[in-house]
């Protein structure tokens, strides 16, 4: 296995996967371990993740920090000439708030890096055994959240989105579930479509919920669920039927590509 190129100046972003210490990249686990300084986000990645660290790293919870102390301890890092990494969630780039880090990193000087990690949306379909693309059901797959606390942009509403009628992965919004059912509603989309509650996917205590789009409040409270859950909506979520069953185009013999020419049949 080749050396790590350690850049200088440069902090290194590194998503930590969905819960499953194994599920990080081995790139990014290579990361970790060879690390002097490491800010993680605490309240989400899997502590056994930080039990192969070298010797004498400062490993440092980020979930009581603000924003700047962050950033403080992250630029006095490489002012000192460490090897920092700061491990977030998941994959970075979906709901990891690491913008606002590089840009103010930038503004000091400093040099970033992302290194990509298995989202939960990715980890939930897994546990699920989903495919979230089935031909003539959905071959779209938004990733969104719910207005709360944090604003959503006009066009981006749960309702307009829901418009497409496609496969829905609606992170963050657990406690906002009577919501998501009603914009679904407002949107068309019938009460008894498939939904698929999953519940700190890839971790021990893990648990999967399957209900529909009116019941969705009602399997969240009754299962006391209000944080660490995706929620997997649409059609392509309960496709292991008859009915619903379809084939793609990739493996039909009658379907011929750079690959593979197509196959004759007896009538041919």
């Amino acid at each position: 296995m080749k050396t790590l190129n350690w850049k200088p100046n440069t902090i290194y972003f590194i998503g930590a996967g969905p819960g499953d210490p194994e599920l990080i990249t081995v790139k990014g686990a290579r990361f970790v371990r060879e690390a002097d300084l490491i800010i993680y986000a605490d309240s989400l990645v899997s502590d056994e993740l930080l039990k192969e660290t070298r010797e004498g790293a400062e490993i440092l919870k980020s979930s009581g920090m603000t924003l700047e102390e962050v950033i403080d301890r992250l630029e006095n890092g490489i002012k000192n000439g460490k090897k920092v990494v700061r491990l977030h969630t998941g994959d970075p780039s979906i709901f990891g708030a690491i913008y606002e880090q590089i840009y103010l990193l930038r503004n000091l000087g400093i040099d970033s890096e992302v290194i990509p990690g298995v989202s939960s949306v990715f980890a939930a379909a897994a546990a699920v055994q989903s495919e979230l693309t089935i031909p003539e059901l959905s071959q779209t797959v938004i990733l969104t959240r719910t207005e709360g606390r944090t604003p959503v942009p006009e066009k981006e509403s749960l309702k307009s989105l829901a418009a497409h009628h496609c496969t829905l992965a609606i992170y963050l919004s657990a406690t906002l579930a009577e919501k998501v059912s009603s914009e679904l509603l407002s949107a068309g989309w019938k009460k008894e479509t498939p939904v698929v509650i999953v519940y700190k996917a890839s971790w021990p205590d893990q648990k999967i919920i399957r209900t529909t789009v009116e019941n969705l409040a009602k399997a969240l409270a009754e299962n006391n669920i209000k944080s660490q859950t995706m929620i997997l909506a649409g059609p392509a979520l309960d496709a292991m039927n008859e009915e619903s069953f379809r084939r793609s185009k990739l493996y039909d013999g009658d379907f011929a590509h750079q690959f593979r020419k197509k196959v004759k049949n007896k009538q041919d």
